[in-house]
């Protein structure tokens, strides 16, 4: 029962291995006539192929340097002289090869669209704030402290709610509770907006007064729930400057969705 992170962050990474290929075809496209080659048999591979490398290399966190571009030099060789003995021998036409080099073209050719779609779809600022509002009205201007003992029928949670009317301790009776991830801290929750929750729990919860529990088990998807509440505070939000690259990229990736979404509608499968 998680809440949406507005500071989640999605790592991308580009192997060397699919690089090499997808920046063979850049340079092509972009009909590169630098003279200054390396030749391997013959085989031209251009400094652009290296300069685009150890751009990628830059933005990774690796400072430019000789010995960089020289390591890529000899990775570039030393792959061209793989492909070429490889080529020679008949592995470049084995059907698991050619399996592996139509998926490496696709996913090159896929991530370029990706690319080229973000591009020619900006997020505009009037976009951003509404997604802000919106996710900003979701979460609510409150974070509730909570504690709960989740176990699996009715009954079971009638019989707490009996054992704490009598005096017993939450936190001791959170022993049988069914939620591995609060039993072992006396059924305790972190902080979280009552979004952060399955509708019932968090209907439960908010009606709540600190110090009291729910006087009737409440169902979810889960179980059934006796809930304490501990204690309510004004939630904390980043502004939209703070998390407005990860806004981008959630508008971005939501748009691109939906574009797959029109094309696969037109599309014929089989």
């Amino acid at each position: 029962m998680k809440i949406f992170s507005l500071r989640h962050a999605i790592a991308l990474s580009c192997a060397l291995a699919f690089a090499a290929p997808a920046l063979a075809q850049q340079a092509k496209a972009a009909g590169d006539a630098s003279t200054k080659v390396t030749k391997v048999n013959g085989v031209v591979i251009p400094n652009s192929q290296i300069d685009m490398i150890v751009r990628m290399q830059i933005q990774q966190g690796v400072p430019d340097s000789p010995q960089l571009r020289s390591a890529v030099r000899e990775s570039l060789v030393m792959t061209e002289l793989l492909v070429q003995e490889a080529t020679r021998k008949g592995i470049a036409k084995q059907p698991a090869v050619k399996a592996q080099l139509d998926l490496a073209r696709s996913q090159i050719i896929s991530r370029a669209y990706r690319d080229d779609f973000a591009k020619t779809h900006p997020v505009s600022d009037a976009d951003l704030k509404a997604e802000y509002d919106r996710i900003r009205a979701g979460v609510g201007d409150k974070e509730y402290k909570a504690r709960h003992i989740l176990v699996e029928t009715e009954d079971e949670a009638k019989a707490i709610i009996v054992k704490l009317n009598k005096g017993e301790k939450f936190e001791d009776l959170a022993s049988v509770s069914k939620d591995p991830g609060s039993k072992a801290t006396g059924g305790a929750l972190e902080w979280n907006s009552p979004s952060g929750y399955v509708k019932p729990f968090s209907d439960a919860m908010v009606k709540l007064e600190k110090g009291k529990y729910t006087e009737q088990p409440v169902q979810s998807r889960f179980g059934w729930h006796v809930i304490l509440l501990e204690d309510v505070r004004p939630a904390k939000f980043p502004s939209l400057e703070e998390v407005k690259p990860q806004l981008t990229e959630r508008i971005q990736q939501q748009a691109l969705e939906k574009n797959v979404a029109e094309l696969r509608a037109k599309a014929k499968i089989e």
